[in-house]
């Protein structure tokens, strides 16, 4: 059961390789079904190093539908799209998704007011806040996102934490908070195993955010994050072992924005 939910392109203007390339790399690792996820337009900041403009976006389904028919015999794939939750844009942002046949769409806060708080360059303004302050803040947002509807998949939950830069507060509550705001709203959130490959060294979310999660039955899928052909499904066998180990037995998947559910094998 090798399936990878969260894959970008070069289009993000942050990540290297073909599609085609990120295909084979699955291909090649055994995987049985794959979900391109690339950035929506992020309409708050005209920067094309964050995301694909609006004019690519026809040509990144285009592809991606393109690949799907290409390699059917050999692999599944998915059109997901990652899309930033920003009030300031949410009207757009929904018009947008509903254009296009998505079979899920990952919800993301990587914005707070102003700053993104997970670009190496803007790191010099943790300095600036009160860290506790900023987590709460963060998982309100969530929140907050999770009401607007328009989300499948609530994203790397505790990104917030990518820098090693931890609160010394008590996050179970705010777990709690949100993950029953997802269960309440048909949604799921996602094991992102990119954080591994981060100073954090951890997955996000974090354990106690999964074993929470799986108390309260909310559902869950994973993804590697890939921004290069080579990480397609990295470190996936890590988000499984803690998914058993929560008391997870099912994983969620994805058709025309609809959840279904595969049980989870023995062992990965």
């Amino acid at each position: 059961m090798k399936v990878d939910y969260h894959i970008h392109t070069h289009l993000c203007g942050h990540a290297s390789g073909s599609m085609k390339e990120y295909v084979e790399s699955a291909i090649e690792k055994g995987c049985s079904r794959i979900g391109f996820a690339d950035h929506l337009p992020m309409l708050f900041r005209d920067d094309p190093s964050l995301s694909m403009s609006e004019d690519e976006l026809p040509r990144y389904i285009d592809e991606v539908l393109g690949l799907r028919e290409r390699y059917k015999k050999d692999l599944g794939i998915l059109l997901g799209i990652e899309a930033d939750y920003h009030p300031s844009t949410l009207e757009k942002v929904a018009e947008m998704i509903d254009a296009y046949p998505f079979d899920y769409v990952i919800g993301s806060v990587h914005v707070l007011g102003d700053w993104i708080f997970d670009d190496p360059g803007e790191m010099d303004r943790y300095d600036e806040v009160d860290i506790n302050e900023l987590y709460i803040k963060y998982f309100r947002t969530q929140e907050s996102m999770v009401d607007t509807g328009l989300f499948n998949v609530v994203s790397h939950p505790d990104l917030v934490k990518k820098f090693n830069i931890r609160a010394t507060i008590d996050l179970k509550p705010y777990y709690r908070d949100l993950l029953g705001k997802i269960r309440d709203a048909g949604m799921c959130y996602e094991i992102n195993t990119a954080g591994l490959r981060w100073q954090v060294r951890e997955m996000y979310p974090e354990p106690d955010f999964v074993r929470i999660g799986a108390e309260l039955g909310v559902p869950v899928t994973y993804g590697s994050d890939a921004h290069r052909p080579e990480d397609v499904g990295r470190d996936l066998d890590e988000a499984f072992k803690l998914m058993r180990k929560s008391g997870y037995l099912e994983l969620a998947c994805f058709s025309q924005r609809n959840i279904r559910f595969d049980p989870l094998p023995d062992s990965e």
